[in-house]
């Protein structure tokens, strides 16, 4: 086999390792509210929303760390151990116990922060300036069915159950746990690349602008002088936090930090909540899944490999996803009842202010995932150009901020009915999009100097 075709070869082991890995991790947070709820012990006194309060915060200061965990111990096994977190975290609720709930979190968390950045040093290492877009589509497409294949099995799964019972739980969990491994034991299969030479320094950098999920990570630093270049980075990602365009971006990625919280782990409990849906609102919550993965698949392809080719600006796709979550949230206000989010197991017998219907449900979970695609696809393009000769640092205070505020969310989930979170959204988003729009502004107007004086 060529270079090139071992090159493409690990690329491919490695969207198919993260899609069984992501198969089992994203359907467990889409349905662990739901399952948590229907839990026969009353020793148990742990709540979804926390846990992935905890994920979120510890990911996002984990990021500081993750770099010299990489360049310590290798990506391959870094990803290895990251993905045994992963999935010992979906095993505990086989047996789940309160304590071990919340330290699989945490676990998790400084899991995810090292698993992303070695995803990312993998991807630099097999990919050169002309294959970067082409392998970044590869690796996104095939973790994106891990939306598809999970849910499908949930469906299947409790398809008729209104009640989950003991067995019902530690039968899917088991199957979850099983499929997590089979995508850690995959990432051995990955074999280092022959080097180019010279390697082109700019693989890296562009690498970062096109992987719309390796956002906040960059290649590992070497091995001498590890804590001078941590540190040294750490100083770089301060000073960008604090200069006025990412200060005016921060209210936009902390929007698409809320609203992650809301479509990954809030509105399938609520869906799954309506007993207005009948038997089968709990294998509901798959369906919703699959349909958030179209949206984002659908939305990704077309504004972030297509963007180029079409010619339009960045704003106008913006406003696109804002009018889609907006369209979303009122199609969500009108369908489901507000106290769905803290429903007990049994669910809610309230109706909004429509006769709930699926079709409505199932069409929000496409639109919350199409205008997810619409934000993300842009913040990383106008980061990636605003920041072009410091594109690591400035992708990590992105993740970073990103990270804090879907913590938050998850955080206030416990608490807040489901208006008063549709409502924090919509000003959010307002607010996002209108500081995006500036940005963009001065980004264009930027690009235009730069050709006039080139001319």
């Amino acid at each position: 086999m060529s270079p090139e075709g071992k090159r493409l070869l690990n690329i491919v082991i490695l969207g198919f390792g993260f899609m069984f890995m992501f198969t089992a991790f994203q359907t467990c947070g889409n349905i662990e509210q739901t399952v948590i709820k229907s839990f026969n012990s009353t020793d148990f006194q742990g709540s979804g929303y926390t846990s992935m309060a905890i994920i979120y915060g510890v990911f996002s200061a984990s990021n500081l760390i993750a770099p010299s965990v990489v360049a310590i111990i290798g990506p391959q096994l870094s990803m290895f151990f990251s993905g045994l977190l992963y999935s010992g975290y979906i095993a505990m609720f086989i047996y789940p116990y309160t304590w071990s709930f919340y330290t699989a979190s945490v676990l998790v968390g400084i899991g995810a922060a090292v698993l992303w950045t070695a995803q990312g040093n993998v991807l630099a290492i097999n990919s050169t300036e002309n294959t970067i877009g082409r392998n970044s589509g590869i690796f996104w497409a095939l973790l994106q069915f891990s939306l598809f294949f999970g849910n499908i099995y949930i469906y299947f799964a409790w398809h008729g159950h209104v009640h989950i019972t003991d067995k019902d739980r530690r039968t899917v969990f088991i199957s979850l746990t099983v499929i997590s491994l089979v995508g850690c034991f995959l990432f051995f299969l990955i074999r280092k690349p022959e080097p180019e030479s010279p390697p082109p320094s700019e693989v890296t950098e562009s690498l970062l602008q096109a992987d719309s999920i390796n956002s906040s990570t960059a290649s590992s630093p070497p091995r001498s002088g590890l804590c001078s270049q941590a540190l040294d980075a750490f100083v770089k990602a301060c000073k960008i936090f604090v200069t006025k365009e990412m200060l005016l971006l921060s209210i936009s990625i902390g929007y698409s930090g809320l609203e992650l919280t809301f479509y990954s782990g809030v509105y399938g409990t609520c869906i799954g909540a309506m007993t207005s849906f009948g038997s089968d609102a709990k294998s509901l919550i798959g369906i919703s899944g699959i349909c958030i993965g179209v949206g984002e698949i659908l939305g990704g392809g077309v504004f972030g490999m297509l963007n180029k080719r079409i010619g339009f600006g960045r704003n106008p796709v913006v406003l696109l996803g804002l009018i889609t979550h907006y369209v979303a949230f009122f199609l969500i206000f009108l369908n489901i009842a507000s106290d769905a989010p803290l429903a007990p197991e049994s669910g809610t017998d309230m109706q909004a202010f429509m006769t709930p219907s699926i079709v409505v449900a199932l069409l929000c979970s496409f639109l919350l995932g199409l205008g997810d695609s619409c934000f993300n696809t842009q913040l990383l393009s106008i980061i990636g150009y605003m920041y072009h000769d410091n594109s690591a640092p400035a992708f990590a205070v992105f993740k970073f901020i990103q990270s804090i505020m879907a913590a938050l969310a998850f955080f206030y989930s416990n608490y807040l009915l489901l208006h008063w979170q549709l409502l924090i959204l919509v000003v959010a988003g307002f607010l996002g999009s209108v500081t995006f729009f500036a940005v963009e502004r001065k980004a264009e107007a930027t690009r235009r100097d730069s050709d006039y004086d080139s001319i």
